[in-house]
């Protein structure tokens, strides 16, 4: 058996490196286990070849590709062709190692078997390949099965070349051992190549678990709070590819890698994190006086110890002699009633509306100069400065500390992501996820920053946390608003500043608000729209 003259090693060293290189560079495992096979065959020049792949039960060995030059067959890895060949079991029914079966025989054992002749070999079972021939009319011959292990010796792989031809004459050789030490070599080169991507997966699992594992804090804290956290991004990634086909206008330009889109995605996924920090009854506060629990209960006792008071009053006046009980029943009645207009009233003006009229907020602060006995005995204000300030907030259930504390949780988000060491492709989550409450025209926070100044993918993630937020049916705070309503106050926000006038443009016209109202929207939010009504845009 002829072996190779230095020049053909020298060609098989360079094919080696060669292939280290691309396997390097490689990070789709398709494409790298069909580099691995092709680079085998051709160094051996085997008429065939197939690569498995270790199941994910560990329990049978599966095709991930199968080539032959003679059949004319290519299946699996980058060709599209599903495999139609079964896969090799690596243990019997009862538990026991499969022997019988060269491929799993080299798993189990981790060693290479190189045999020159199949039809004269007696220690396999080779009945399914004898089959396979007669049914393509092929001649199997020579065989070498390589494992692929990594570092702790785990299998991920099992190399297999078919029928070595002599490069002269075109017959079927066998695997000489010089094929056979190459083989290995480069089943080791692929083996490390395999492990470094499955790790690189792992890692990128890890992260979005540990994305997923901050999410869930924050459901557990607030429910709604969580369902924004996985909308958000959703409604990100829907624009985005909008904006990552539109090929007129100023956005036309812009384009998306896959590395990009992961980047992307995390973004949104965490662009609320900071809010892990920030106190539930706050983040929740559905009513003007809720902290733990809900004030207005203790102002409605309030209201009943007066209506006590009134009615306790007039029955001392009615034992009085001389006492006009008609007109003390009329007074007490009027009491009464005033004392119940004014207790509807300031439960009311509990819940959170758009605009609170000046003339409502006297009234709070008039109401607040009753006096009431409390359980001390003591005489004091029916209303404390804080209920008052509260009761008198002019939009939504915050008072001003509590917005900031609010507004303070996308400081933390930064602050937070910064902290990480974020790896080069992943380097501007922080930036897209930190920047959802900026505004183009400056105005917004943390950071004040300019459209000219922000990212795309900062600009268009602050019109679905927007969008989001408006059109959220589940908010203890608020209603979700109709769909209509929302693209209205969205198109105001265009056209002040608030967001970008451009991803404004695309995400209308790509009809995106609609796709997403179908999918996570209440059917009774979705009224019908017109277009040419939207502000700031033109249809």
């Amino acid at each position: 058996m002829q072996e190779l003259n230095q020049t053909q090693i020298a060609q098989r060293l360079d094919q080696l490196t060669e292939l280290s290189v691309q396997l390097g560079s490689s990070h789709d495992t398709d494409t790298l286990l069909e580099r691995i096979l092709i680079v085998a065959k051709s160094m051996t020049n085997a008429d065939g070849g197939t690569l498995y792949r270790p199941s994910e039960d560990k329990r049978h060995l599966d095709f991930a590709i199968l080539i032959n030059d003679t059949l004319q067959t290519h299946q699996g890895g980058v060709s599209g062709q599903p495999i139609s060949a079964p896969g090799v079991p690596l243990f019997d029914d009862n538990g026991e190692k499969n022997l019988a079966s060269v491929a799993a025989y080299a798993a189990h054992f981790g060693l290479s078997v190189n045999i020159e002749d199949v039809y004269k070999a007696d220690v396999f079972n080779f009945s399914g390949m004898v089959k396979f021939d007669q049914l393509r009319h092929y001649h199997s011959q020579s065989f070498l099965t390589v494992p692929m292990s990594d570092h702790e010796g785990e299998l991920v792989g099992v190399l297999q070349l078919i029928n070595a031809k002599d490069k002269d004459t075109g017959a079927i050789r066998a695997f000489t051992q010089t094929d056979q030490r190459f083989i290995e070599a480069l089943a080791a080169q692929g083996a490390v190549a395999l492990t470094h991507q499955r790790l690189i997966a792992q890692l990128e699992e890890l992260l979005e678990a540990l994305v997923n594992l901050i999410n869930i804090g924050i459901d557990e804290k607030s429910p709604y709070t969580g369902r924004h956290c996985q909308f958000v991004p959703e409604l990100t990634m829907m624009l985005a590819e909008a904006v990552h086909n539109t090929e007129s206008g100023p956005m036309a330009e812009f384009r998306m890698t896959d590395a990009d889109r992961k980047e992307l995605w995390l973004a949104g996924l965490l662009h609320d994190c900071g809010k892990i920090t920030t106190p539930v009854h706050v983040v929740d506060k559905a009513t003007k006086l809720e902290t733990i629990f809900d004030r207005i209960a203790l102002i409605d006792t309030r209201f009943e110890v007066l209506q006590r008071d009134a009615e306790i009053a007039a029955l001392k006046r009615k034992l009085a002699p001389g006492g006009d009980h008609a007109a003390i029943d009329a007074e007490l009645a009027a009491q009464q009633a005033a004392l119940r207009a004014d207790r509807d009233f300031i439960r009311a003006a509990n819940v959170g509306g758009e605009g609170m009229a000046a003339a409502d907020q006297d009234r709070v602060r008039a109401i607040a100069q009753r006096r009431w006995t409390g359980p001390d005995g003591a005489e004091r204000d029916f209303l404390d400065a804080d209920e008052v300030m509260n009761l008198t907030i002019k939009f939504g259930t915050l008072t001003e500390p509590e917005r900031k504390q609010i507004n303070n949780h996308i400081s933390m988000t930064i602050r937070m992501l910064e902290a990480l060491p974020w790896p080069k492709h992943l380097k501007n989550v922080p930036e897209y996820a930190g920047g959802h409450h900026e505004r183009m025209d400056g105005k917004g926070y943390p950071r004040g920053l300019t459209k000219d100044q922000m990212s795309v993918p900062a600009r268009l993630m602050a019109i679905a946390d927007i969008f989001e937020a408006l059109t959220a049916k589940d908010r203890p705070y608020k209603k979700g608003k109709m769909l209509s309503e929302s693209l209205r106050i969205l198109g105001n926000f265009s056209l002040n500043g608030h967001i970008d006038p451009d991803l404004f443009d695309i995400f209308i016209r790509s009809k995106i608000y609609l796709q997403f109202a179908h999918k996570n929207m209440d059917e009774k939010q979705i009224d019908v729209i017109d277009e040419s009504l939207i502000p700031g845009y033109t249809p």
